[in-house]
């Protein structure tokens, strides 16, 4: 017979925490059992020399509903209100201004289009960009960066859910996102390497299974990335089939990461460049992050996959190079690339629904028998894909476990 819990958390990243600190703010004896070696998930902050830069989420996403924000202030973290620039470029390098309108015109215009299909059948997002528009390739670089994902890979209905509720405010912390949401678990009862293998609910007591033996608990919280579940990583006993084709409707797309050190930066603080706005394959460059002399590059969807498997430095600096003159090659120097498609109990960066999976958010959040509760950004109805979102759902299970909702 295993140790008892009143409550175990599967998965320590920010729905995790956010479900174990509140039911542990309440009084109840809870338990977070994270198969990694770290908090956060896939939230993670990084040190290089004096900065503090974020590997995984970084950015307060709709941040005056933003709950992750009244968090950071509260802990006495810093919030800076104005370093997202993705609308600039600076001096206009490779993008003009009329370029620049002209996109954002192309990208309204596919907004429209797409509300015009909200009642209609579900289909791919890029369905409803002509093939020879001059900006498609732009708007499907920006579905990768903001879904992990090409536009013909994406719901429509699922893209729109976010789109409706999104706010255009995007906040950052100083000391970085990661730092703040592992923060979070601070004081809270956790075991790291726990990987859970099952979860045996057909008595009494749910019966977890984890690498430190076996728990006995009145209910569980999983809060673990889709392609955990869809590969049947935890086994349900008795089995939920739809759980996991609800996961596998929702996949993980990828958001990588490039940092760079930089010689003698001379542009202001959180500029920004778009490496190409005419190629689907490109990334876009945050220069000098809160001042530091970095460049954070970002790349999503297939061609942060392919560079994954290649040479993810060597491209961005080649863009950029492309950019500001040859004379800064010798200027930029490669300090860590993400690879998060590739990292074990994780296995990309956030869920985009399959077209005409849209509704299987639903299926994977809704509890089953009150006691087995699912959490997660891929379990928002409109804020997946985020911080927040993964948030929301965690604080949404433990009310549910305490009877406040």
């Amino acid at each position: 017979m295993g140790s008892g819990a009143d409550a175990v958390i599967v998965g320590g990243g920010a729905a995790g925490i956010a479900a174990a600190r509140h039911l542990h703010d309440a009084g109840r004896d809870v338990l977070l059992l994270e198969a990694g070696d770290r908090l956060g998930g896939r939230a993670r902050s990084l040190t290089i020399d004096a900065a503090t830069v974020d590997l995984g989420c970084g950015w307060l996403h709709s941040a005056g509903r933003n709950p992750w924000a009244a968090i950071a202030r509260a802990r006495g973290f810093s919030v800076a209100t104005d370093t997202a620039r993705w609308g600039e470029q600076w001096r206009d390098l490779g993008f003009a201004r009329a370029d620049h309108r002209a996109a954002n015109a192309a990208r309204e215009r596919m907004t429209d289009a797409a509300r015009a299909l909200a009642d209609a059948p579900d289909r791919a997002l890029g369905a409803v960009v002509p093939r020879d528009d001059r900006w498609r390739p732009l708007l499907d670089a920006i579905s990768r960066f903001a879904n992990g994902a090409a536009i013909d890979d994406v719901s429509l209905h699922d893209w729109l859910a976010y789109e409706d509720a999104a706010t255009d405010d995007n906040w950052a912390v100083r000391e970085g996102y990661g730092t703040l949401i592992a923060d979070h678990a601070r004081d809270l009862p956790v075991r790291l390497g726990s990987a859970v293998t099952r979860v045996d609910h057909r008595g009494a007591r749910v019966r977890v299974a984890c690498a430190g033996g076996t728990i006995e608990t009145a209910a569980v919280v999983i809060a673990v990335p889709t392609p955990v579940l869809a590969r049947g990583a935890i086994v349900f006993d008795p089995p939920l089939p739809d759980k996991l084709d609800a996961a596998a409707g929702l996949p993980l797309g990828v958001a990588d990461k490039v940092m760079l050190r930089v010689d003698r930066p001379d542009w202001p603080a959180d500029s920004h460049l778009m490496g190409n706005p005419f190629s689907a394959d490109t990334a876009s460059h945050r220069l000098s992050p809160f001042g530091y002399p970095l460049i954070e590059s970002f790349l999503g969807g297939p061609t942060a996959d392919t560079l994954e498997e290649s040479d993810a430095a060597a491209f961005v600096v080649d863009e950029l190079v492309a950019l500001l003159g040859s004379g800064w090659r010798a200027r930029l120097h490669p300090v860590v690339a993400t690879r998060w498609r590739h990292e074990p109990w994780i296995g990309g960066s956030y869920s985009h629904a399959a077209i005409g999976q849209a509704g299987a958010r639903a299926v994977l959040a809704a509890p089953v028998d009150s006691r087995l509760f699912f959490a997660g950004e891929a379990c928002s109805p409109h804020d997946f894909s985020t911080a927040h979102g993964a948030y929301a759902t965690g604080l949404a299970a433990a009310k549910a476990i305490l009877g406040e909702e």
